[in-house]
């Protein structure tokens, strides 16, 4: 049995009516029944949606491997094509390996350490005249890299200061420079008393020099033992020559010491560009030149600020010395092959 309730109206009244019917079946009337509606799915091919879930929900690995794909790779592209390897490309060496240091004069460093320090003067017209140069071997080598470099930085001051004030600009630097290296002899050829009053004193230097004697007055204080100051050096085998800055203790090791003067930060030895290169071959010439009775192989560049800030001192191991003399080496030979070309072809005009 089943009931149906109806809610009546009889005079004003609501009245609840409840009716019996004995139970058939659970089927609604037709009128009751509404129409069937199509599944979003129904056109769904089932077969292979199910074996595509199977395929999600699987927890088997894919049969793609890393061979498979390479070979799809090819199918669809092509074979690859190998890159050059670095082993193809080897680093560039000297022809001949020249000893840095000159091993009958090994174990001299501890001898000669007082007095004054040694001053070779450079005289161009005693027969050094046809000896080149380690700044001028160094010039008429440089890279393409850094030739692009240097003629865009000298544009770029050309644009700002113009031709005359771009010359003046560089006749300034030189002077500073000179007027900075003049300064550095004084303190460094004094007594330990006097440098120490020297260094503090500052002020007494020309206002373009005060900045960069400021800056470098906490290096000068580890600085001692000079041996030598402005002092050319020759090697006879290689056949070139330089001025070394300073030949000196640092922190207790011999260096060769090359100041250097900027108007940027160079807190990286990366930033001082071919200065390394030309100590290792300062270096390599002292070690060879019959004046000096020692050995170094260690180097310092000192940059300066004429700001005063603190200058930055780049020290040079004799691990990083040996991989800089190579370097001169390379760039020595280079030098040399470019004379030869220049002699010949002056010999065929001829």
């Amino acid at each position: 049995m089943y009931t149906v309730k109806r809610v009546l109206m009889v005079r004003g009244i609501l009245l609840l009516e409840t009716t019996a019917f004995p139970f058939r079946h659970f089927s609604a009337p037709p009128c009751l029944r509404s129409p069937k509606r199509n599944s979003p799915y129904s056109s769904v091919d089932s077969e292979r949606y199910s074996s595509l879930v199977k395929s999600v929900m699987s927890t088997r690995v894919s049969s793609q491997t890393p061979e498979t794909l390479h070979a799809e790779d090819e199918h669809i592209y092509g074979p690859v094509i190998k890159a050059q390897t670095d082993a193809r490309i080897k680093p560039r060496t000297p022809k001949t390996i020249h000893p840095f240091l000159n091993c009958e004069e090994a174990g001299g460093t501890e001898d000669a350490e007082s007095g004054l320090p040694v001053q070779i003067a450079l005289n161009r017209g005693q027969g050094r005249s046809s000896v080149p140069s380690v700044t001028r071997i160094l010039q008429q080598t440089l890279s393409q890299e850094q030739i692009f470099y240097l003629e865009r930085w000298k544009r770029r001051m050309i644009l700002e200061l113009g031709e005359e004030g771009f010359r003046q600009h560089s006749q300034n630097l030189f002077r500073q420079g000179k007027r900075f290296h003049s300064a550095l002899e004084e303190i460094l050829t004094s007594s330990s008393s006097e440098k120490d009053k020297t260094i503090s004193e500052t002020a007494e230097y020309p206002a373009d020099v005060q900045g960069y004697m400021e800056s470098v007055s906490h290096i000068l204080k580890d600085v001692n033992a000079v041996r030598a100051i402005e002092s050319t050096v020759q090697h006879e085998t290689l056949n070139y020559l330089g001025v070394v800055d300073c030949v000196a203790r640092y922190k207790g090791v011999l260096c060769v010491i090359d100041w250097k003067t900027s108007e940027r930060a160079k807190p990286f030895l990366s930033n001082t560009y071919d200065n390394p290169i030309q100590v290792a071959a300062y270096a390599g010439a002292l070690n060879n030149d019959v004046n000096y009775k020692y050995q170094v192989d260690s180097g310092l560049i000192v940059v300066a600020y004429k700001d005063g800030s603190p200058a930055h001192a780049h020290q040079l191991s004799s691990e990083l010395m040996l991989d800089f003399w190579k370097t001169w080496l390379l760039r020595l030979e280079e030098f040399t092959e470019q004379r030869s070309i220049q002699a010949s072809s002056a010999s065929l005009e001829n």
